[in-house]
C-alpha cells in the first residue's frame, strides 16, 4: 500500500492532468439523488473497522519479518487517513444523525474524533487566515505545521464545545459534552485492544492511528498552503475558489473521494462529494495530492515549486489575497 499510493500513483499522476469539464445541471441532478454514492462511503465504515481488527489480530499472531510489520502498520495508517478520516470528513457535512455517528465511528479508527468539533464549526469558518490551525502558513514547513495544527485544533475543538454548552447553559463536566465523551471513546479503544491483545498491539494500533491523522495534516498543509484572506473592519473577506489548492488529476479524486476539488468544498459545504465542481479561478497544484504528500514532507523542494505559486497568485488577485507582514519582510 506506501509503495502504491505514494510511488505508482504519484508517477502516474505526473503524466496525466484530468478533466476540468463539470457536470451540466440535468447530470448533477442525477448525481445527488443517486443513492449508490452513499452507499459506497457508508460501507466505508465496516470496510475500515474490519481491516482494522483483523490488522490487530495480524499483530499479535507475530511471526512477521520487520518490513512486513512495518509495511501493515503504514498501510493500516493510510487507510485511516483515506477510508477513516477522509470519508469521515464527507459524512461529518451530512445531517442526517446516523452519517454523523458513522463520521465518528471513522474518526474513532484514528483517534481523531475532536475533527468532528474543531473542522465544521472552526476550519470553515476561519479557513485561510491565522487564527486557523489547519491553514498552513507561508514559509512554515510541514513539521512546525503538524505540531501547531493537532495541538491548536484539539485545544480549538475544545473551546469550541464550551462555547455550545456554555450557550446552552450547563457546565463543562455535563453528559453532553462531546468532548468528553470522544475522549473516553478513544482511551476506551486503546484499553480494549491492550486488554483483548496486548500492550505491543495496542501501541502499533496507536502508531497506525497516528499515521492517519499525520496523513490528514499533510492533506490540511497542502490544501491552504499560504492563502490569506484580507481582513476588513467588517472582519474576514469571504472565502473565494482562490483560497484553496485543486488537482483535477483523476486517481487523486476517485481515492479522496473528489476531495481535491476543494474551493468547491468550501464554498458550499454540504455539497456532496460526488458534484464537486471545478472553478477556473481556482489555483491547480502542479501534480495530484498524493504526489504533493511526497513533496510537502521535503521542505526545500515544497517551497521550491510551492512559494512562486503563490507570489504569482497573490500579484495576480491582490484584492483577495494578503501577504502576511511575515512573508513581507
Amino acid at each position: 500500500m506506501p509503495i502504491y499510493a505514494y510511488g505508482l500513483i504519484p508517477f502516474v499522476e505526473l503524466i496525466t492532468k484530468g478533466t476540468r469539464k463539470n457536470m451540466d445541471a440535468v447530470e448533477e441532478e442525477v448525481a445527488k439523488e443517486d443513492r449508490l454514492y452513499d452507499y459506497i462511503i457508508y460501507s466505508m465504515v465496516p470496510v475500515q473497522w474490519t481491516m482494522f481488527i483483523v490488522f490487530m489480530f495480524a499483530m499479535e499472531a507475530g511471526g512477521l519479518q520487520i518490513y512486513e510489520s512495518v509495511g501493515l502498520i503504514f498501510s493500516m495508517g493510510i487507510a485511516c487517513g483515506v477510508l477513516g478520516i477522509n470519508v469521515a470528513h464527507e459524512l461529518g457535512h451530512r445531517k442526517l444523525w446516523y452519517e454523523q455517528w458513522m463520521s465518528k465511528a471513522l474518526l474513532l479508527s484514528a483517534q481523531y474524533m475532536h475533527f468532528f468539533i474543531e473542522h465544521n464549526r472552526g476550519h470553515h469558518k476561519n479557513v485561510s487566515t491565522e487564527g486557523d490551525p489547519a491553514t498552513a502558513r507561508y514559509g512554515e514547513t510541514f513539521y512546525a505545521f503538524w505540531f501547531r495544527s493537532v495541538v491548536m485544533s484539539y485545544i480549538s475543538a475544545w473551546k469550541l464545545e464550551l462555547k455550545r454548552l456554555k450557550c446552552n447553559g450547563v457546565p463543562w463536566y455535563h453528559w453532553s459534552n462531546e468532548m468528553t465523551f470522544y475522549a473516553v471513546c478513544q482511551v476506551g479503544v486503546m484499553v480494549a485492544v491492550a486488554v483483548f491483545f496486548s500492550v505491543p498491539t495496542m501501541l502499533m494500533t496507536l502508531t497506525a492511528s497516528i499515521i492517519g491523522f499525520t496523513l490528514l495534516e499533510i492533506i490540511n498543509y497542502v490544501e491552504h498552503y499560504g492563502l490569506v484572506r484580507h481582513k476588513t473592519d467588517k472582519g474576514f473577506k469571504k472565502v473565494l475558489p482562490i483560497h484553496s489548492w485543486n488537482s483535477n488529476h483523476p486517481i487523486g479524486r476517485l481515492i479522496l473521494f473528489e476531495v481535491t476539488r476543494h474551493s468547491d468544498h468550501h464554498y458550499k459545504a454540504s455539497r456532496k462529494y460526488q458534484v464537486l465542481r471545478h472553478f477556473d479561478d481556482a489555483p491547480q497544484l502542479p501534480t495530484g495530492y498524493p504526489g504533493m504528500i511526497i513533496l510537502a514532507t521535503l521542505p526545500p523542494l515544497w517551497f521550491m515549486v510551492m512559494n512562486p505559486r503563490v507570489k504569482a497568485l497573490q500579484e495576480k488577485y491582490p484584492d483577495d489575497l494578503r501577504i502576511p507582514a511575515r512573508q513581507a519582510a
